[in-house]
């Protein structure tokens, strides 16, 4: 999207799709990261098998390698040095700004970005032998999320920091993707109880939460100014990406077989292979086991410590947020990358 040609006659707008090279750039420089991260854990002894923990978190990058991307160079074309980067045709009669036809976008060091939020997670494990009426396995609740507090980019050092948090930003700009204020995971998954056949057991399901988010309302509004998207001459086409929720089911049996029995060794062992006298006198518990009848021929061998997972991915089919400023297909690519019901099939062995 082109904001510059949007009241152009039709023959004089940019089109949809324009050429665009991306090159390398010898002068590049190296990229600085400073970052700290303040965190807690609390388990509380009144609630047994619960546990807190948060870390806040600040990163400060500077001299970022990455490409711009045609859509961020195009809507900041009207001024320097993203003009130089921009090839139009001729604008039409008293027109400033002509259709484009030719984006570089060479590796560039973006002068900063600085991200800062905070990452949370509860886990509460109920075991049911608490309760004294014998092992039927547990639950193991997780709740965690991450809150974007602060999302700020500097392009280059002549422009001021603006935000970008809470912002949808599209695919071509390598830095990051979208930027919602939340995001969150909430399951709950069932263990079997140890030392039956239900031991390798572990089902569960799993709810995956993205919150809304501004749209691209500094193009839908044709504003001037980065950290005011809203300020454009058209305000009310200015909109919000909804929520979106995803469920997803998985069912994981891992085969815990037990080994073979354990083999004397005659002339060695006493007391039914069980103990042995040391040479100071001392006896010590040898159990020799024999591997001749459990190597990597036997089947046994190969399902033990093999998982099979099956899952689905999406269960309800919910379509990703309709996302206008991503004119390619209306979609947050980030978000479509699991659009539909996926089923899926894994066979995993331990050695």
């Amino acid at each position: 999207m082109d904001p510059f040609t949007l009241t152009n006659p039709l023959a004089f707008k940019t089109q949809d799709q324009v050429e665009e090279r991306i090159a390398g750039n010898p002068f590049l420089h190296p990229e600085v990261a400073y970052e700290w991260t303040y965190g807690a854990v609390y388990s509380p002894k009144w609630i047994k098998g619960l546990t807190l923990s948060a870390d806040w978190w600040h990163i400060d990058m500077r001299d970022i390698v990455a490409t711009l991307g045609a859509q961020f160079i195009i809507q900041n074309s009207n001024r320097a040095p993203f003009d130089a980067l921009v090839t139009r045709a001729a604008p039409p009669p008293g027109g400033q700004f002509g259709p484009v036809i030719l984006v570089q976008d060479p590796s560039e060091n973006i002068a900063g970005a600085i991200f800062e939020g905070l990452d949370y997670e509860a886990i509460y494990i109920l075991d049911s032998s608490i309760f004294g009426h014998g092992d039927f396995g547990r639950l193991t609740t997780t709740v965690n999320g991450t809150w974007l507090s602060r999302a700020e980019l500097q392009p280059t050092p002549q422009n001021k920091r603006f935000g970008i948090n809470g912002q949808f930003q599209s695919t071509s700009f390598t830095l990051t993707n979208s930027l919602p204020w939340h995001r969150a995971n909430f399951s709950i998954f069932y263990d079997g109880p140890a030392d039956t056949w239900a031991g390798g057991l572990d089902v569960g399901a799993v709810v995956h939460w993205t919150g809304q988010f501004e749209d691209d309302n500094f193009d839908l509004t044709l504003a001037t100014k980065p950290q005011e998207p809203r300020s454009g001459d058209l305000p009310n086409r200015a909109r919000k990406v909804a929520a979106w929720t995803t469920l997803d089911l998985i069912l994981n049996y891992t085969f815990n077989l037990p080994p073979p029995a354990a083999a004397e060794v005659p002339g060695f062992a006493k007391d039914g292979g069980k103990n042995v006298k040391t040479h100071d006198g001392k006896e010590k518990n040898v159990v020799p086991v024999s591997t001749a009848e459990y190597g990597c021929s036997n089947w046994k061998w190969w399902l033990n410590n093999t998982t099979l997972t099956l899952g689905m991915q999406n269960v309800t089919d919910e379509d990703p947020p309709f996302v206008a400023g991503n004119f390619e297909n209306g979609y947050d690519e980030a978000l479509a990358t699991i659009k539909g019901r996926f089923w899926y099939v894994g066979l995993k062995k331990r050695f």
